[in-house]
Formats: C-alpha cells, sequence, structure tokens
C-alpha cells in the first residue's frame, strides 16, 4: 500500500501550522489510501518545474499608484512563456492569506503558471486608499493588472482569475468586463447579485453581518504595510487612518436594489461573462445560491458544491475535502493552454448529497455521497409539495389553514453566524428552542428517505396587523427523538415581497400572497424521520429587528420541496487534496475563541458574546510579527425589538523589529422607529504612544426596513 500524494507534500506534517483569520485554526490534510504499485518518483518530479517567488514584486498603474505582487512562477518562464492566474484582494498578501496562498499558488507555478497575488489599491503593502468594496476603480485596477501581465515576456498572453469571497465577487465582476486576455475564472463563496446574497441584506432583511463586516473592514483595511517593504509606511498608515471610511453607514444608505447594488450584481446580464467560469461552493457557507445560479444562466459554466464552511475545499472542513488544486489545474490547462483536460464533458453540476443527522454548532465532517447532473443544475427537478394545515401539520393535499406568527424578538439564537469561517461553533444548532418560538407545521414520518435537492419555495397567504414585518422560514429535519436540524432557511422583508427596487408597507389587516424561496441544499431525511416547517418574525442577531413586533395571520401555505430519485453511492469522484508545503510561522499566543449567550434576569436582556482571539504569530521567513483580536456582543429584550443593540470591536497588532503598531476599531449600532445610529471609532498606536483617533457618527433613516 502507497499513499498516493503529490510531491510538495514530502516533508510536511500532516498538520497545518496555525492560519490566519481568513482561514483559521489547525487543519490537517489526510492522505487517501489507495492499493498501488509505488509512483514513478523520478517521472513525478521530472513533471514539476522549478519557481521562484519575488515577495514584493511593483505593478505601476496608469495613475502612479503602486500595487505590491506576491508572485511565483516557472524560473524559464520567460523562455516557455506560460499563462497567468491572478488572485486580487485587501486581505495583505504578507499577513493575512499566507497560509492559503503558500497551499495554493507554488503548487500552479510548478506546473506551468505564473500566479500573482495582488494587494488591492489601499490595503497591505500597496499604495492608494480603498473607498468601497468593487468599486469601479477596483475593477479597473484588476482589468490594468491583467493587461500588464498579458505584456509580460514570461506570460503567453493568457489570464485566468480566481478567488474565494472578496476574490471570487471580483472574478466574476470582472469578466463582465471582458478583458481580452482573461478566458478562465475559478469562483468560490460568491454571489451573482450583490443585494440579495451578500452580507448586507438578505430577503431585503437588513443583516446583523452588515455592521460585523464593516467593522471587521475598517480595521483590515486601516493597518499599515510592513516597514520592511516600504520607508513611507508611516505616510501610508495615517493616510488610509485619515481616509478608510466606515463602510456601514455606507451600505445602509441603499436599502433597496438599486444602482449602487446592481453594479458588479453580474446577474443583471450573464451574457457578459465571456471568460470559462467554475463556480464552487460549500453547503456550511452563507454562499451557497451562485454555483446553481451560474450554472444554469451561463453557458459553459461548471459548479461543484461540497459540505463547506468559506474555505477552499482542499483544505475546509467539514470534511470530505477534494483535489480542488487538481480539478482547477484541469480548468486552466483546458482553457488557458489548450489541453483536452476532459471539463467540458464533466456533468455541468456535483453537489455533496449530506446525510440527515443530528443538530450540531460545529461538524468535523459530514457523512454522505456525490451526486451529478449532466445538464443544468437543480431547476429541471420535480417537486413534491406539501400544505400547512391549522393543526400544525404539513399535509399531502391542501388543507384549511388559520394560524398566528408572532415571535418574541430574541428568536434566532439557534440560527448560527450567517457565515461560517472562523471554525468554531458557527453553525445552527438544535433548532427546538427557535421552534417554541415559531408557529411550525410538521409532516407525518416519511415512509422512505427524502433526498431534497434544490431551492424550496414557499408560499403563503397572509395579513399583518403592522405595515412592517419580517419572516423567517425554516426548513428542518425532526428526528424521533424531537431533536430538530435546520436543512435550509430563507428570510423576506414583507415590505420586499413584490420588488426590493420599489419596496412597499403592508396594508395592515389586508391579505397578500408572498412567494419566499430558501437557499439551495441537497441533503437526505431519513425514512421514518420528518420535516419541518417553522416561521416565525424575529431571527435576531441574524436578522435586525423590524420597528415594531407585528403579528402575522396566515390563511394559506405551501411548500414546494425539490427532490431527487434516491441516489445510491458516488456518481462522481474527485482525487484526494493536494497541496504545496504550508506556511511556516512561530506561535506567540495562542488563539482562543468564546461565544456564549447570556440572560440579564434582572433587565431580561438576551446577549449573544464573541470572543475571537485569533492569537499572534511570527513569520518563520520574513520575521514580520501579527495578531487580531475581535469581539462582539448583540443585545435584545424579548419584548422590545427597538432595544436591539450591536457592538463590535476589532485590534490589531503589526511588530516589526522594535516598531510595534496596533489599531482599534470600535463599531456600536441601535435604532428606533424612524432612524438606524451608528458611532465608531477608530484609533492608532505606534509603539504604545496613541498617533491617532478619529470618531464618526450617523443617523440613517429606516426605508421600510
Amino acid at each position: 500500500m502507497w499513499r498516493l500524494i503529490d510531491l510538495t507534500f514530502f516533508h510536511v506534517s500532516s498538520q497545518l501550522r496555525k492560519l490566519p483569520h481568513y482561514c483559521h485554526k489547525h487543519i490537517s490534510i489526510d492522505f487517501h489510501v489507495a492499493e498501488s504499485d509505488p509512483p514513478d518518483m523520478n517521472k513525478m518530479t521530472a513533471d514539476l518545474r522549478p519557481i521562484t517567488e519575488d515577495e514584493d514584486l511593483a505593478i505601476t498603474l496608469s495613475d502612479g499608484t503602486r500595487l505590491s505582487t506576491r508572485m511565483w512562477r516557472p524560473e524559464d518562464a520567460e523562455a516557455d512563456p506560460v499563462p497567468l492566474i491572478l488572485e486580487f484582494l485587501p486581505y495583505r498578501k504578507r499577513d493575512g492569506t499566507c497560509a492559503r496562498d503558500a497551499l495554493t499558488h507554488p503548487y500552479f507555478a510548478q506546473r506551468g503558471y505564473a500566479c500573482a497575488r495582488v494587494d488591492m489599491r489601499g490595503n497591505g503593502d500597496s499604495h492608494g486608499v480603498m473607498t468601497d468594496e468593487y468599486t469601479a476603480q477596483e475593477l479597473s485596477d484588476a482589468v490594468e493588472v491583467i493587461e500588464w501581465a498579458a505584456a509580460q515576456p514570461w506570460c503567453n498572453g493568457r489570464v485566468g482569475m480566481m478567488g474565494i469571497s472578496w476574490g471570487g465577487f471580483n472574478s466574476l465582476q470582472v469578466a463582465a468586463l471582458a478583458p481580452e486576455a482573461l478566458k478562465a475564472v475559478i469562483t468560490l463563496c460568491s454571489t451573482v447579485d450583490r443585494f440579495a446574497d451578500d452580507i448586507h441584506y438578505k430577503g431585503g432583511c437588513l443583516l446583523g453581518e452588515n455592521l460585523g463586516w464593516g467593522a471587521t473592514m475598517w480595521s483590515y483595511s486601516s493597518r499599515a504595510p510592513d516597514p520592511a517593504l516600504r520607508e513611507d509606511w508611516r505616510e501610508i498608515w495615517l493616510q488610509r487612518l485619515e481616509n478608510e471610511p466606515f463602510l456601514p453607514a455606507t451600505w445602509l444608505r441603499h436599502q433597496r436594489r438599486d444602482a449602487y447594488w446592481r453594479h458588479g450584481s453580474v446577474c443583471e446580464d450573464y451574457s457578459k461573462l465571456k471568460a470559462k467560469v467554475l463556480a464552487v461552493g460549500g453547503w456550511g457557507d452563507a454562499y451557497k445560491n451562485a454555483v446553481p445560479q451560474l450554472v444554469e444562466n451561463l453557458d459553459g459554466a461548471k459548479g461543484i458544491v461540497g459540505p463547506w464552511v468559506h474555505k477552499y475545499p482542499h483544505f475546509a472542513v467539514p470534511e470530505p475535502r477534494i483535489g480542488f488544486l487538481q480539478e482547477a489545474l484541469r480548468w486552466w490547462d483546458r482553457w488557458l493552454k489548450d489541453v483536452d483536460t476532459g471539463v467540458q464533458d464533466d456533468p455541468d453540476y456535483r453537489a455533496y448529497l449530506m446525510d440527515g443527522v443530528r443538530p450540531a454548532a460545529w461538524y468535523t465532517e459530514r457523512a454522505g455521497r456525490w451526486i451529478a447532473e449532466d445538464e443544468g443544475a437543480t431547476s429541471h427537478l420535480p417537486v413534491q409539495t406539501l400544505h400547512l394545515a391549522t393543526d400544525g401539520t404539513l399535509a399531502t393535499t391542501p388543507q384549511p389553514l388559520e394560524a398566528q406568527v408572532a415571535s418574541p424578538a430574541h428568536c434566532g439564537a439557534a440560527a448560527g453566524e450567517y457565515c461560517a469561517i472562523w471554525l468554531g461553533p458557527e453553525m445552527a444548532g438544535d433548532q427546538r428552542g427557535d421552534d417554541a418560538l415559531s408557529t411550525t407545521f410538521t409532516s407525518a414520518p416519511l415512509e422512505a428517505d427524502m433526498d431534497i435537492v434544490g431551492s424550496p419555495r414557499l408560499s403563503l397567504k397572509l395579513s399583518s396587523d403592522q405595515p412592517q414585518g419580517q419572516i423567517a422560514v425554516r426548513l428542518n429535519h425532526i428526528h424521533p427523538d424531537g431533536s430538530a436540524t435546520r436543512i435550509t432557511y430563507g428570510v423576506l422583508n414583507l415590505s420586499h415581497r413584490n420588488s426590493s427596487e420599489t419596496p412597499e408597507p403592508l396594508t395592515p389587516d389586508q391579505s397578500t400572497d408572498i412567494t419566499l424561496d430558501l437557499d439551495q441544499i441537497a441533503y437526505r431525511v431519513p425514512a421514518g424521520h420528518r420535516t419541518r416547517i417553522s416561521i416565525s418574525t424575529a431571527y435576531w442577531p441574524l436578522l435586525w429587528p423590524a420597528p415594531v413586533a407585528a403579528t402575522l395571520s396566515l390563511s394559506h401555505g405551501s411548500i414546494a420541496l425539490p427532490q431527487r430519485p434516491t441516489a445510491g453511492g458516488d456518481e462522481v469522484t474527485f482525487e484526494p487534496p493536494a497541496a504545496a508545503p504550508p506556511w511556516q510561522t512561530e506561535e506567540i499566543r495562542p488563539e482562543n475563541h468564546i461565544r456564549r449567550q447570556e440572560v440579564d434576569m434582572v433587565t431580561g436582556i438576551h446577549s449573544l458574546i464573541i470572543e475571537d482571539d485569533f492569537g499572534k504569530l511570527r513569520d518563520s521567513d520574513h520575521g514580520l510579527i501579527h495578531g487580531s483580536i475581535a469581539r462582539e456582543r448583540w443585545d435584545i429584550h424579548p419584548d422590545d425589538p427597538l432595544s436591539a443593540r450591536g457592538a463590535c470591536d476589532w485590534e490589531d497588532e503589526l511588530e516589526r523589529g522594535d516598531i510595534r503598531l496596533r489599531t482599534r476599531a470600535q463599531c456600536r449600532m441601535w435604532s428606533d422607529a424612524t432612524t438606524f445610529h451608528l458611532s465608531a471609532k477608530i484609533e492608532a498606536w505606534e509603539n504604545d504612544t496613541l498617533v491617532y483617533t478619529r470618531e464618526e457618527n450617523d443617523q440613517v433613516p429606516r426605508d421600510n426596513l
């Protein structure tokens, strides 16, 4: 028995070094074992090209702004030119994405690619200031980098763009600009609709993550470059501190799907994307819907969705991981080198069908099987319609329905994080607590396994006693002992029931029809178990509450469950994960994560407290030290939606020799019936001396929210 592994894993511990906070926690990569003859090591070594690395390559844009690039490429690239793979991010290549960069980019470079990990304008070791996410300036800068790379003597004139989250977003958005050299894209954990499926709004509801992510980026983009690389590092740092905007206030000024959100939403016109797109996602991630949307709307697109959270699939959890780099290499070889790798003949859609398991706030692995759809994704699959009944059941035939929904403001404690990323207890836990605060409808025990594959659609006829309101709908798996696992969910601001461009309040006590699509999923409910629809008027702190607690009266309801014929074993397989050697660091302070819920027995306030100490590390190669701590607190009283309070604090440290830098961003949000209130403060210290402070206070009117 021989371990079939990539040569780049020799001398690598199976336990990776600790990852930074865009790639957290200890993650081990397990090598699959198969019966085989010993591999031909000489042949495998000969297939890899020696590479060089430039840690601070300058790309100067047309306006004079210098972007800092970490570049890997074959040593002989000028004699034998190669395509470029671009990853274009604000997340700091020097101390932010180092762990995943080390695993990924050298792997491609050894196989005949140049890989550029570029710090965007205003971030990391680049110059300039970043004014917002996905601006026209950001996309224009990326196009300039692509054009620059295509003209280099080491490049064959073809470029691919890849990335996860921000990098997945801007890869699609740059592709929609159709630069001539950009031939292929691999987008992971991204969206096609910035209003409907990002961290700001969902179903027209305001996400708590709008504040949380804004606090993160305010702190992150206000940090200094590495003093070892920029003589003018202090000037750059102070410029960022002075000019970096507090973005939650910007995002709150666009509570409708207006031109601000249409910009960068590639669903506006899929035909603009000329590059070949491979889309990848995870069922444990916030961005579940983009993969099937791209597959079904973009010619030649392929999709893969695994059980993973917000991570690259070669080191993601829950397992099983896949050989993502091998899949990516097949994509790049086909579209950047014209090698017939067969990717165009792959099934359009490959998804991991998860077995239904007991609820948990964290999974290290999920049992299941890989399924495949040769053409399209899920929209063609048949549906079974179940009907909501007055007696709280889900029936197979239409039933009379009279029911009310009126949840206390703290309902939602079991929702988990909107986007699971830190590899802690962030997933949706046992739903029984939230179900007790909701109106529920439960099926009879299933006679056979049910494979739910696609986006369930809920249809309701309802009236409200208030002009504003929201609903959160969960499809749950009910186990024989009563425990409840959330399968998928959807939310809706009822003022957005007909349009997010032109929302309109409800007319109290007037009946209206609504339709709500839940997030995509692939999940098996076992025979003998039940399904449940749970409906609440609050989902805190995932959603910011409506200004008044509404009571909804339901008079008709049904759920269309997309179902696929029961799958047996794997319908497709992937190679085991491979990667380059991991980033080498020295731990100075270990990481520590706290998540707890509290109830103040005097005031009645319910609180969620999150403390993420991401530790402190020294880069073993160049010696830069960095560390971060994030703290969040979310408070609400069950009887008062206007009691909602959010507080997010970030501290970031950077040390180089006798230079010690620290920034702290403190962000607060609360609301009354008509207005959102924001308060923020950023401070910066150099060697324990306060060198900068700025406060922001803002009020934003509520707009049908």
